[in-house]
């Protein structure tokens, strides 16, 4: 039972996740005003919640927040500019980065099955980047290519922001909330400049915009990252990672529930091939940990 209601944590951190395309695609506000606002509430929430999380004293995880605000900011335009489901797709290509940077920065062995997914995973990004080149623009991808091209760095500062979390459980520290948390801080600390000289006019925010940015920091982070926190416990890892694939499935369509947009067919099947990778990719790795014989 107790495992049950891990994996229904895990799997309801991950729509939260997946509604932030959504939200941030039908609000008004610009996407310097949404990584401001949702940072600084997520931040305070997941302090305030999570006690473990306030473990900010080590220069190591203020380097890997600065790579998960990257993240954070990067995704947000590129929702705004391109299609919801290019940004979350392209940011699930991380795998692809960790093919190049894992050997030289962790010294992890590059294994067949792995430069097969990255194959995979770039033809993919092909197939996403040759349809926001030659798609007609829209009122909700109105700079599609630019779109496309965030959302592609946004997979290379999640997998950046994966290294270094691998390289702090290397370390004995395997929580990632204190860098989740770094993040937010450094997020909002960055974008608020350029969000307040961006509304020089001085307009007070809507009741809409400030329903935003509660969601988004109290809900869609906040409160995600505390079911996660509670789920990823007791969930096996490669069950975890599969159950979070959620989040992309879902993304579009809440996207096309929430303002009647959808993806191409050509980018529909990018997004297809990239999930189903990535799942199968995690299945042979946990099949060949699982058959290898003990060397104990």
């Amino acid at each position: 039972m107790l495992l049950t209601r891990s994996r229904t944590a895990i799997v309801l951190a991950a729509l939260l996740f997946s509604t932030g395309g959504a939200v941030i695609k039908g609000s008004e506000l610009s996407a310097w005003w949404i990584s401001v606002g949702r940072s600084a509430i997520a931040a305070a929430v997941i302090l305030a919640i999570l006690p473990e999380s306030r473990r900010l004293g080590s220069p190591r995880v203020w380097l890997a927040g600065v790579a998960y605000a990257a993240t954070l900011v990067t995704f947000a335009f590129a929702t705004k500019l391109t299609t919801a489901a290019a940004a979350i797709w392209l940011q699930a290509t991380g795998p692809l980065y960790m093919l190049v940077l894992a050997p030289p920065l962790l010294g992890e062995r590059v294994r067949p099955r792995d430069v097969a997914l990255g194959l995979v995973l770039l033809a993919a990004m092909v197939a996403l980047f040759l349809d926001a080149r030659h798609g007609a623009t829209t009122t909700l991808a109105p700079r599609p290519l630019l779109g496309n091209v965030l959302g592609a760095v946004s997979g290379l500062t999640f997998a950046l922001t994966v290294l270094a979390l691998r390289h702090r459980a290397q370390d004995g520290q395997a929580s990632s909330l204190p860098v989740v948390v770094a993040g937010n801080l450094l997020a909002c600390a960055a974008t608020l400049p350029p969000a307040l000289a961006s509304s020089a006019d001085g307009a007070s925010p809507s009741a809409a915009d400030v329903a935003v940015v509660l969601y988004l920091g109290c809900v869609q982070v906040g409160l995600a990252y505390r079911l996660l926190d509670w789920g990823i416990r007791r969930v096996p890892a490669f069950e975890a990672s599969a159950l979070l694939l959620v989040e992309p499935a879902t993304n579009p369509l809440w996207a096309w529930l929430a303002t009647g947009e959808s993806p191409s067919w050509l980018a529909a099947i990018g997004g297809v091939v990239i999930i189903t990778a990535t799942f199968v990719h995690a299945a042979l790795a946990v099949r060949r940990v699982s058959v290898s014989p003990d060397t104990t």
